[in-house]
This record gives C-alpha cells, structure tokens and sequence, in this order.
C-alpha cells in the first residue's frame, strides 16, 4: 500500500510539472438540477446555484486538464395529487476532472468525469394544512458519480462563460430494495469565472 501510494504521487508531481502553465480560478452559476430514472413523470426541475474553484494546467497548445471542487445544489422539484408541493434538496460537493480542448481562440469544449459526495439531503414539503422537511439522507447514497459535457469562452482578459451537462450514471438510492429503483442526478449550469 505504501509503494502505490508514493507511486501516486511521484506520477502526480511528475503530471502535473509537465503542464506549461497552470492557472487557479473561481467559478459560479445557476443549477437546473434533475432526478432521472424510474417513476419521475412527476418531477420537474429545482433551479439552485453552485460555486467553487478550479485549475487549469495546459498539457498542450490547444489542450487543457481542468480538476474542479465545487459546491452543488441538487435535486428536483414536485407536484403530488394530494395536493403536496415540494423539493428534493440535495447538497453536494463535487469534483469533476475536466478535458478542455480549445477549437479556436478562446472557444472550448470539454468532457469528462464527476465524482460527487453528498452533504445533505433534505424533502420540503408544503400542502394547505401541513408543511415541514424531512432529513432524507440515509436513503440516498454518500457518492454519486457522472459524467459531463460543455463548451465556453475563454477571454484574454480572465473572465469566462461556459455551459455544462452532467448525466448521472450512479443509482442514487440506498433504501431498501433500491436496486429495483434506479435514479440519477442529472444537472444543466451556466458558469461565469474568473481565470487568474
């Protein structure tokens, strides 16, 4: 154990000297957050925010890897028959590890995984004669795992736009017999950032 660990981090250091450049930023945006998967015909989008930072190291002229930490609100909205509106809060702190390939001058796609740990997971609900929140985390999985697609901006001066599509790929569930019912987080965002 002790070997693969200063392998680790021998390949780490060596990976991250060979970038010609490597520069911090901050980024932060508007969530269109998503549940997916079985028996979800009644939810609709939660609109939240997310906010974090990241680093971008050149390993090529036109090629970027880009590890990100940022703080998420998740989840979905819903409408119930009975007459029950409310909200599925999820809060995570993700990290998604970006390729930025930069197709023209200052324009950029990316892709790439995103590995997410839950912070809380909250229901919100709200009916004519009863409202309250239920903790709800212990039927939804520590770690969530996706995979995202984007394109942005990139200016000289800092400043950069993007939009970005996360696609779970993890059950979320973790009741009981939650492997007959499977859902994922699905997030579409908008960034504003700041290169330094």
């Amino acid at each position: 154990m002790r070997k693969l660990t200063i392998f680790s981090v021998l390949v780490s250091m060596t990976l991250l000297t060979s970038c010609a450049t490597c520069n911090w930023g901050i980024k932060a945006g508007p969530n269109f957050a998503s549940i997916g998967g079985d028996e979800t015909d009644d939810l609709d989008a939660r609109v939240g925010l997310f906010f974090g930072g990241y680093t971008e190291c050149k390993v090529l002229d036109t090629f970027s890897i880009q590890p990100e930490l940022l703080f998420s609100q998740q989840g979905a909205d819903y409408t119930e028959s009975e007459g029950f509106d409310g909200s599925f809060k999820f809060n995570y702190l993700n990290l998604p590890v970006m390729g930025k390939l930069y197709v023209s001058d200052g324009l950029f796609v990316e892709a790439g995984p995103q590995f997410g740990y839950l912070l809380s997971a909250k229901d919100d609900y709200e009916s004519a004669s009863l409202s309250g929140e239920d903790d709800i985390k212990d039927d939804i999985k520590d770690l969530d795992i996706g995979a995202n697609v984007g394109l942005g901006y990139q200016f000289d001066s800092g400043l950069n736009f993007g939009a970005r599509y996360n696609f779970g790929i993890a059950n979320i569930n973790d009741f009981a017999d939650s492997s007959d019912f499977s859902n994922t987080n699905n997030v579409f965002s908008f960034a504003v950032g700041f290169r330094f």
